[in-house]
């Protein structure tokens, strides 16, 4: 044959047409695709019921946390026969359902700026703890009534000394007014220390002056003989009849020209109406 009519040789197989691989074979041989592992949804399932329970405590924490106080404030406004706009700060510690469930109040702060209890107007603090939810005694309470100076002179009012004026200025406070000696009015201001002795206000003199003029103490008493005696001795003046008998004074102090009086609350007071009564003095 000649060269002008040569014979093609055949392309090449693997290159123009490549051999097909058909998915999930091996060797040419069929295979069986794996199934799809089913996901576990438990744990999704189980963590939104723990986020939905933890919303309805908080939320329940909450509504709780908001009635408590208009309901405290109810009581305490009906026992102490207080006016029914009394103002009353309420304020619970503490997460409160479980205290609910358990019947009992850890710890409540009772707080106004203003309130008359027995004729003494002042502002108390008080903080009473194991308040029970379904009646019976508290676990204890105490506090402190901040009074002005009006007001501590109402307290000291009935003792021997010429009062007419009491002016507070920390620690002590200046009794002003005039005693008459041979039909003459002597102005005279004896400074005292405020504080406490077995639930009375104890006066502690500690500087003189008479008619402006600073003098010694048992000059005076010398000098004008018993009324000397009596203006310049330590003083005792019982306020329990001016308190709720449920209330015992332990401790006083000026700070300002406030006085500060901590109380301390007989826990029985809260079964007991004789204790929201006033106390007794002894008689003299």
């Amino acid at each position: 044959m000649s060269d002008d009519n040569r014979t093609l040789p055949y392309p090449d197989a693997d290159a123009e047409h490549p051999t097909l691989v058909i998915p999930g074979g091996t060797d040419g041989t069929d295979a069986v695709a794996a199934p799809r592992r089913r996901r576990r949804r438990w744990p999704w399932v189980l963590l939104i019921v723990v986020v939905v329970l933890a919303l309805l405590a908080v939320a329940a924490e909450l509504v709780v946390r908001s009635m408590l106080p208009g309901v405290v404030r109810s009581i305490v406004i009906e026992q102490l026969d207080l006016p029914a706009d009394q103002q009353l700060d309420v304020q619970a510690d503490g997460i409160l359902l479980p205290q609910l469930i358990g019947g009992r109040l850890d710890t409540l702060h009772l707080s106004t700026d203003s309130v008359t209890l027995e004729g003494i107007t002042g502002a108390v603090d008080v903080t009473a703890s194991g308040v029970p939810l379904r009646g019976g005694d508290l676990a204890g309470a105490e506090g402190t009534i901040r009074i002005d100076e009006s007001q501590f002179t109402t307290l000291i009012g009935r003792t021997d000394l010429p009062i007419e004026t009491v002016a507070l200025d920390a620690p002590n406070a200046t009794v002003s007014g005039s005693v008459t000696v041979l039909g003459i009015p002597i102005p005279i201001s004896l400074t005292v220390t405020p504080g406490v002795a077995e639930g009375d206000l104890e006066l502690t003199p500690v500087g003189l002056t008479i008619g402006g003029l600073q003098v010694d103490a048992d000059q005076v008493g010398s000098s004008l003989g018993s009324l000397g005696e009596e203006i310049t001795k330590t003083q005792r003046v019982c306020i329990a009849d001016q308190l709720p008998a449920g209330i015992t004074i332990t401790g006083l102090e000026i700070e300002g020209s406030e006085a500060v009086i901590d109380v301390d609350v007989d826990g029985a007071i809260a079964t007991d109406s004789a204790l929201l009564d006033k106390g007794v003095c002894p008689q003299s």
